[in-house]
């Protein structure tokens, strides 16, 4: 019911009835975005939020490109690499690349990136990062790439993570001024950051010919950064959105109903999570240091109903801490918590909580799912404190060591890989909520061979340790939504990266 007035209260904000809705803007040559993850720094070292990373791959540019049917890695910014030995690749870069200011990419911008980023404090993900040793110039347009350990998964981090800072300028303008006037070498070009409500980027027209990603066939982009699902939603109804995406399951048959609108679903790498402080980082009278009252959360929980009901579109429920495909996923050594209530109760009242006790939850997850998720919890006597906050805020708190149990979801930066997300969680980041010793070192080890057998090994003993002491409750899959013109031609691939640079009008 809840659901059905939401969407009736965008219709109305969109003026049904009242006024004609706009068109699309296909005479504009303009793809109109809404999308309520605000990105407060638009460079994209210094957020983690899906629609940084989006933003990223339009504006700027990788040395290796992942194609999204093949998941195979090309040159992009390279023309050509190769490995020197274990731990080093060398790059030949493209002559003809330019930065949107006109000036001349070189191998100057990339030792300059990699080896700052490897030095900065505050980039927001250094788990994403922390392999590389540094890089060095060899001449203008070759450059070494030095691992600081043996890494399997370097190139496909490198094609998604590693984007590249142009030196002459961003040394000039300065790191602030560089995040309100960025430069890349893309195939758009950002030309206005208003705050966290406004991005505006255009084709740029120097984009080398033969890049992989091709030359987009729309001209401009205009990015409206909303606060509310409703609010998202009543651009789309109203027609002054092309694109939107992750809006509530339940809406998707009215959306395709909707004339001149098209709903699109696709599952994609994405998980969800409820992480708990089980190193007690928001206080030492933190019951969730318990091993059994985390074991009764495990049992607490719905996640098949809610997967199937919620989520809906085929979302899969989860024992293991990542994506199935990803390499060193091994459901096999995962430990599963089915749904029973009254085990839960039983695990509490062990742990010394027979009447239960208080906790806050946040989440920047749907309404309705946090919702059900604190229903789960109080039956069993957990009275749960909601805060549904911005995803920039909750990610703020989570860093900060502030969130005793925090709902959300990783898509891994879209690497087929356990590194992408285990030692994010687990691994001594600022999100690691359990600090394990044991489990830093499975985690370490995992990544540090190319040894596939090890790999799994140490892979698969840190998912059993994991499930064992309950630290993290792994949810499901995500299905994500779109909600599009039918004027415009858009296909999502698994990896939940929109490649707005392939989209065109029909």
């Amino acid at each position: 019911m809840r659901v059905r007035h939401l969407f009736a209260a965008a219709a109305m904000a969109a003026g049904f009835g009242l006024t004609p809705p706009a068109h699309a803007q296909k005479s504009a040559d303009t793809l109109r975005i809404t999308w309520r993850d605000a990105v407060p720094n638009i460079d994209p070292y210094y957020n983690q939020q899906r629609s940084g990373i989006i933003l990223a791959h339009q504006a700027w540019d990788t040395l290796v490109y992942r194609d999204p049917e093949t998941f195979q890695n090309r040159p992009l910014l390279a023309e050509s690499y190769k490995w020197i030995d274990d731990t080093t690749l060398e790059f030949a870069l493209r002559k003809n690349v330019t930065w949107h200011n006109g000036d001349k990419f070189t191998a100057d911008d990339v030792v300059y990136t990699i080896n700052t980023v490897i030095a900065d404090k505050q980039v927001a993900v250094p788990s994403n990062y922390s392999f590389y040793e540094g890089a060095e110039k060899i001449d203008d347009y070759t450059v070494r790439v030095k691992l600081k350990r043996v890494f399997p998964a370097a190139l496909d981090y490198m094609a998604m993570t590693l984007w590249i800072w142009p030196k002459a300028y961003r040394e000039k303008v300065g790191v602030d001024e560089y995040a309100h006037h960025p430069v890349g070498t893309g195939p758009y070009k950002i030309t206005r950051v208003d705050g966290v409500t406004q991005i505006d980027m255009e084709r740029y027209d120097g984009y080398y010919t033969d890049s992989p990603k091709g030359k987009p066939a729309i001209g401009k982009i205009v990015i409206h950064e909303v606060p509310d699902a409703s609010t998202e939603m009543a651009e789309l109804l109203g027609k002054r959105a092309d694109w939107i995406w992750k809006f509530s399951p339940d809406q998707f048959d009215s959306v395709a109903r909707m004339p001149g609108l098209l709903a699109l679903r696709s599952e994609s790498m994405r998980i969800g999570y409820i992480n708990m402080d089980s190193a007690a980082r928001t206080g030492a009278g933190n019951p969730l240091t318990n091993v059994k009252v985390r074991q009764a959360i495990m049992h607490a929980i719905d996640r098949e109903t809610m997967a199937k009901q919620l989520v809906q579109g085929g979302s899969r429920t989860l024992d293991a801490p990542c994506y199935p495909t990803q390499f060193g996923c091994d459901a096999g050594s995962a430990v599963h918590y089915d749904y029973n209530p009254a085990k839960a109760k039983a695990l509490l009242a062990e742990a010394g909580f027979p009447n239960g006790f208080s906790t806050e939850l946040v989440t920047y997850e749907l309404p309705s799912w946090a919702g059900a998720m604190q229903n789960y919890l109080k039956a069993v006597g957990i009275d749960v404190r909601l805060s549904v906050l911005q995803v920039a805020a909750v990610i703020q708190r989570s860093m900060a060591g502030q969130n005793p149990m925090e709902a959300g979801n990783w898509g891994s930066y879209s690497i087929n890989d356990v590194s992408a997300i285990l030692p994010q969680y687990f691994g001594g980041a600022a999100n690691d909520y359990t600090r394990d010793p044991e489990l830093m070192e499975l985690i370490k080890a995992g990544g540090s061979t190319t040894d596939p057998d090890q790999r799994r090994k140490a892979y698969g003993a840190a998912i059993k340790l994991i499930g064992e002491k309950a630290y993290w409750l792994p949810m499901y899959t995500y299905t994500i939504t779109y909600g599009l013109s039918r004027e415009l031609n858009f296909k999502p691939y698994p990896d939940e990266l929109p490649r707005f640079y392939l989209a065109s009008w029909k």
